[in-house]
């Protein structure tokens, strides 16, 4: 009897005195969007744990089960590289800016591929969740972002080996360098947008996902990754940079190997259409999303 008394006393008041108030229950209100675009931002926060976990599970499926892991982080760009040096660099004899052509295809490279897989993984990242979303709310606009954010482990790894052969061939970096974060930001701006309004599409038009390798295929050769913006005179590379990883690819060789393609007005129009991208992902996400549910 003793014991059970002690062991009674040992709980918290609220469990044993009746007396005691209970504590305050959470309340989460689900309000209607109709008739408006709310982009309700601050909901990542709140969910950020979720978004943690979310991007976790997406980096352990992506590397189960599979032969090499994440060495495929390196193999896609480097097997690019070595083509890309055969036929461009070798054959075609392209120019590099100065710069060895393996290293500047493979600076080009890694910036693009995370890009590339980004779209791909976040254009099939509400379909790949369908239990999830038909069963328990959350911030739908955390799927698409845990898929995007999970390939910058990719990017890590593919960085890593980008610097191993900067290394190699004996490049002395400067103080340009400490810009990288800024176009890996840049990249990171256009990834969402062009993921969430990709993945809100691919919800109603299945077909969508069919499209996006092609939309990848093209923007590789309408990307300066195998031959330097510079063989567009001046009037044209300002057309050219609305393609925002024109200013991510031209930014990272400026940063790395201090090339002189980059100017100001191309860097600024590729933030400009970046940003325009992401505000129109965004929106157009927000809107559709309570049809997700039941198209699903």
């Amino acid at each position: 009897m003793v014991d059970k008394l002690e062991a009674v006393s040992d709980l918290p008041p609220s469990s044993w005195n009746p007396s005691a108030e209970p504590p305050a229950p959470v309340v989460t209100v689900i309000q209607s969007t109709q008739g408006q675009v709310a982009l309700k931002l601050a909901e990542l926060w709140r969910f950020r744990e979720l978004l943690f976990f979310l991007v976790w599970r997406d980096v352990k499926v992506r590397y189960k089960q599979t032969l090499l892991g994440a060495s495929w982080a390196i193999l896609q760009p480097l097997a690019t590289m070595i083509i890309f040096t055969v036929i461009f660099g070798r054959l075609a004899k392209l120019p590099s800016d100065g710069v060895p052509y393996p290293v500047f295809a493979l600076a080009a490279l890694v910036p693009w591929t995370f890009f590339a897989n980004a779209l791909g993984q976040a254009t099939n990242s509400l379909v790949g969740s369908a239990n999830l979303i038909t069963k328990v709310y959350f911030p739908r606009l955390i799927i698409p972002t845990a898929s995007i954010l999970a390939g910058l482990v990719d990017f890590a790894i593919s960085f890593a080996f980008l610097v191993c052969a900067y290394i190699y061939y004996g490049i002395v970096p400067s103080a340009r360098v400490l810009t990288l974060p800024l176009f890996l930001l840049l990249a990171l701006v256009f990834s969402f947008g062009f993921g969430f309004w990709l993945s809100a599409l691919n919800v109603k038009y299945r077909d969508v996902r069919h499209v996006v390798p092609f939309i990848t295929q093209i923007g590789l050769y309408a990307t300066p990754v195998a031959y330097p913006s510079s063989l567009l005179g001046p009037k044209w590379q300002l057309l050219y940079a609305i393609n925002p990883m024109v200013g991510v690819v031209e930014g990272v060789r400026w940063a790395l190997f201090g090339t002189n393609t980059l100017t100001l007005p191309m860097i600024a129009m590729s933030s400009a259409t970046a940003l325009i991208m992401f505000f129109i992902g965004l929106v157009y996400f927000r809107s559709t999303e309570r049809e997700f549910a039941d198209l699903v």
